[in-house]
């Protein structure tokens, strides 16, 4: 069945970086665009950012754009966020996600809380 689990998360200080990576698992990976999203507490989830299966495109929200870059290796069947200059406000649990069909398929998140 398909699987994602993130991991990379952490604690991190304002100003700092911090790489996600989703592991996918049960389907074939390279077929789907794939989603990192995030959920802060008290508000709602809200897309980070999405690339297309082979790569070559990727889409940031504008309030996402300049910090934080969606990649994946399609070998490895991982898609990665990469996070920088990590402000308080990047407090939250982050997803990534992918949609099959009509269904759409979500990890357990991995947290990332940005603070001195």
């Amino acid at each position: 069945q398909v699987q994602l689990v993130e991991s990379g998360g952490g604690l991190v200080q304002p100003g700092g970086s911090l790489r996600l990576s989703c592991a996918a698992s049960g389907f074939t990976f390279s077929y789907y665009g794939m989603n990192w999203y995030r959920q802060a507490p008290g508000k709602e989830r809200e897309l980070v950012a999405g690339i297309s299966g082979d790569g070559s495109n990727t889409y940031y929200p504008d309030s996402m754009k300049g910090r934080f870059t969606i990649f994946r290796d399609n070998a490895k069947n991982t898609v990665y966020l990469q996070m920088n200059s990590l402000k308080p406000e990047d407090t939250a649990v982050y997803y990534c996600r992918v949609r099959i069909r009509e269904y759409g398929y979500w990890g357990r998140g991995t947290p990332v809380t940005v603070s001195s």
